[in-house]
């Protein structure tokens, strides 16, 4: 929907793995609100601005999350950490959180150290599970293969190995040489690997700017190049992910996705897919251009893995994400530096399925993942809720879950205001409007000082008369998922800690707001 006036943080982006982005919030004040307005943990309220149901980095700062991966009944995810993230020291580790039901994790360290080899630090890779001793570490060890880049930027990249055998929890360096080494070109990095158990063989998707290049391997140590998937026009293609779905009607696909840039062809800075089919050596995509997990503008380096049960069987029809919830435009500006000591949010995990559109297309579904329900600490059901343009609810909240199917007859948009100020002059709207659904944060405080990043749009039929919203609403981020996860936006956002109303609205006529719950979580 056509935007609001709004208030961004006046912060220019610091350097990559920057130091303390001191001034943040000084920023926040400077918009004229109080001390307490703003939510500084320093000033008296001791307010926070931590999310209370999302995987926020313990301190300092995080990026990139690592595919996680089952050992001994619980996932393991690392992610890339920078424990000198203040003293402007770059360069990142690997540490590791454990969880069992994706949405309480349990901290264990820095699991693959930086700095410890002539290589620096670690960039982004995958850990696998060698059951097979395939690499001769034995039978279950934990191998990772990880860019490192001697001598800094984009044209050293290399990928390198460590391997594990007390469970992923510590790590050795296999040497200090690639297990491949970079032919000469920029952008050589992020190995995605994946076992090819029809064809006894370990399978490597790798980003190459453009390129997604496809390596063999026996033993996790020496790679064969034998194909690549090129596109562009979205920027360079990183964390690639490569993956076997099973949709409902049983149709098998394989599914081949990137983290990319499209915000200069007007779509979206996320996760992009192609679903088609993979040989065991080239990946043949069903369409040229790519469809999108999320189209808001901060779900980044995404990835996908296994959904197991309690016994570890693994579920072919569906399969977890998770992302991180920032976008490298304005990386460093936040307020949780100033107010608690961290810059690093990550998305709630969702499942994926795989689904038949009406044209008999295929796409990615996605849903919250279903672990949320052990954690509902609180419930408010208000029924149907019939408005005629504003209606302010009796309901106030920070972290929350809101759910609703919005019918009308006649109507040219609807949907919600979210962490509203007590005045009504800060929010952040989710919705439709005419042909299109909308997450816009152009009326609350965010970090996007261009200001050409508030909007996201996905496409929407105003004949069904209908749409179905839930929304994740934290501390510094907003999730929508439209029409059962057929599409999702997810935004950074860092509202005053005070703007905790909620309304609904409608433009155009009436429209009822059917079923809806909120719901809070504790965890």
């Amino acid at each position: 929907m056509p935007g609001t006036s709004g208030i961004s943080l006046g912060i220019s982006r610091r350097a990559l793995f920057a130091g303390s982005a001191a001034g943040t919030a000084a920023a926040l004040l400077s918009t004229g609100t109080s001390t307490a307005e703003s939510g500084t943990k320093s000033a008296v309220t001791g307010a926070s601005y931590r999310a209370a149901y999302h995987f926020t980095v313990p301190d300092q700062w995080k990026n990139d999350p690592q595919r996680p991966v089952w050992i001994d009944g619980e996932y393991h995810y690392y992610y890339l950490y920078n424990a000198d993230y203040f003293t402007g020291v770059v360069g990142t580790a690997w540490r590791l959180a454990t969880t069992k039901d994706l949405v309480s994790f349990a901290d264990r360290g820095v699991a693959v150290p930086k700095d410890t080899t002539p290589n620096g630090g670690l960039w982004s890779g995958s850990a696998v599970v060698d059951t097979g001793n395939t690499a001769g570490f034995g039978a279950g060890a934990v191998v990772v293969i990880v860019t490192m880049s001697p001598g800094g930027g984009t044209d050293h990249q290399a990928q390198f190995l460590y391997y594990s055998t007390d469970g992923g929890l510590t790590f050795t360096n296999y040497g200090t040489d690639p297990v491949l080494a970079n032919p000469g070109v920029a952008d050589f990095r992020d190995p995605k690997v994946i076992r090819d158990e029809d064809r006894g063989r370990w399978v490597m998707a790798l980003a190459e700017n453009d390129k997604i290049g496809f390596y063999h391997s026996d033993d996790l140590k020496s790679w064969t190049y034998v194909s690549g998937f090129v596109h562009d026009g979205i920027g360079v293609l990183e964390c690639p992910d490569l993956f076997r779905i099973t949709a409902g009607d049983g149709t098998v696909k394989w599914v081949l996705g990137a983290s990319a840039n499209g915000k200069g062809s007007g779509l979206p800075n996320t996760y992009a897919y192609w679903t088609g089919s993979f040989d065991g050596s080239a990946f043949t995509a069903e369409a040229s251009e790519p469809q999108w997990l999320d189209h808001g503008w901060d779900w980044y380096g995404a990835v996908t893995f296994e959904k197991r049960d309690a016994s570890g069987a693994v579920d072919a029809a569906a399969r977890y994400a998770i992302g991180w919830v920032n976008d490298w435009d304005y990386a460093n500006t936040t307020p949780t530096i100033d107010c608690d000591g961290f810059n690093g949010t990550d998305s709630v995990v969702r499942e994926i399925t795989l689904k038949k559109a009406s044209d008999n297309t295929y796409y990615l579904a996605s849903q919250p993942v279903s672990g949320l329900d052990a954690y509902v600490s609180r419930t408010v059901n208000l029924g149907d809720v019939t408005v005629d343009g504003t209606k302010v609810l009796d309901y106030t909240g920070i972290s929350y879950e809101v759910t609703t199917e919005i019918t009308w007859s006649r109507l040219t948009g609807a949907g919600l205001q979210l962490r509203r100020s007590p005045d009504g002059g800060r929010h952040i709207d989710a919705g439709i409007y005419a042909d299109y659904a909308f997450l816009n944060r152009r009326g609350t405080v965010n970090a996007d000082t261009s200001g050409k990043w508030q909007e996201s749009h996905t496409p929407f039929d105003p004949s069904a008369g209908t749409v179905k919203l839930r929304i994740l609403v934290d501390r510094t981020s907003v999730e929508m998922f439209v029409d059962d996860g057929r599409h999702v936006h997810t935004s950074q956002v860092f509202p005053y800690l005070l703007d905790t109303r909620l309304a609904l609205f409608t433009i155009g006529g009436s429209a009822v707001f059917r079923n809806t719950v909120i719901r809070e979580f504790s965890v």
